[in-house]
């Protein structure tokens, strides 16, 4: 499972209610609140700076850019010097992210878009063109999950998943594609998931999606790659943002949830991701540091997706 922005609360609170539950059954009340967030906020923030502008004068475009993975993308960007055009379709979080970039000094601009809808997705696009001066690298991370088995799901259901996850990155790849094409380079990064490559028995819908993300990187990165557009995708795997979250839950039996969660789940790390470290990971694909990397997807999860641990049973 990937945590990348949720603008559909409706069909994202199907997997957050799952989550709920499993973590009511760890018996996680009254643990003391860990302070890895913040902290890791603060470090990507000061690490940004740090670089000198590594983006300094570049133009960004994120989709999804209002909460988790998409936000802590924009504040990045933007701290290491980017211009920065990123929607959503949750305006009062859109004008938030774009007010705490601005008072950190940086340069944003939010426009509320749906990525379902062709023509907001066209009109985005021009509107971070023209403001910025072209699009030198698109983050394409807008997505929504499920927590239904295949049978459960309803048809509309399945149709919204497609939609903004698949249907979404198609349309922002259609119009991102002109103003990259124009300049003669470019650099597309699109959030699959692990769950593309590891699913779950309630992700049908999101993995089916996921795994179509993977196909449409590979077939733009060999249409542009001649064009001087490298086109990639990022895995990344469970990270503590409000797309895994429950809603109302307390901090503290979080932060014991989570504590709980990093062992029986992840293998390699034993820990959920932060938003900021996804994030360190969009910067660095989209950076110069990979000038031969295109059609790839890059896995981004604590090593969930390496293989599990050998539990060997007891013997008679």
């Amino acid at each position: 499972m990937d945590t990348n922005t949720n603008d559909n609360t409706k069909t994202g609170s199907l997997g957050r209610r799952s989550l709920l539950g499993g973590a009511a059954a760890l018996g996680v009340a009254g643990a003391a609140l860990g302070t890895g967030a913040s902290t890791a906020s603060a470090s990507a923030q000061a690490r940004s700076h740090a670089e000198g502008g590594r983006f300094r004068g570049k133009s960004v475009l994120i989709t999804g850019g209002t909460s988790g993975i998409g936000r802590a993308a924009a504040r990045a960007f933007a701290a290491a010097g980017a211009h920065v055009g990123f929607c959503g379709r949750r305006a009062e979080s859109g004008r938030q992210v774009e007010r705490e970039i601005r008072d950190a000094g940086g340069e944003a601009t939010y426009v509320q878009a749906d990525v379902r809808v062709a023509a907001q997705v066209q009109s985005f696009a021009d509107r971070v063109a023209s403001r910025y001066g072209g699009i030198d690298v698109a983050f394409n991370n807008a997505g929504i999950g499920s927590g239904k088995s295949p049978h459960e799901l309803s048809v509309e259901e399945w149709d919204d998943v497609q939609a903004t996850n698949a249907r979404g990155v198609f349309l922002a790849i259609k119009y991102e594609i002109p103003y990259m094409l124009k300049a003669g380079s470019g650099v597309i990064i699109c959030t699959s998931s692990s769950a593309a490559e590891q699913a779950r028995p309630t992700s049908a819908a999101y993995t089916a999606s996921k795994r179509a993300v993977q196909g449409i990187v590979k077939a733009a990165a060999l249409a542009y790659g001649p064009r001087g557009i490298r086109v990639n995708a990022l895995l990344p795997g469970t990270t503590d943002t409000a797309f895994v979250r429950p809603p109302g839950i307390p901090d503290a039996d979080w932060a014991a949830y989570k504590k709980a969660f990093g062992p029986l789940n992840i293998d390699g790390l034993e820990r959920m991701a932060e938003a900021e470290e996804i994030a360190r990971a969009v910067l660095g694909l989209a950076s110069d540091d990979f000038p031969y990397m295109t059609g790839a997807s890059v896995a981004v999860d604590g090593g969930s997706t390496a293989g599990r641990k050998m539990i060997q049973p007891s013997r008679p």
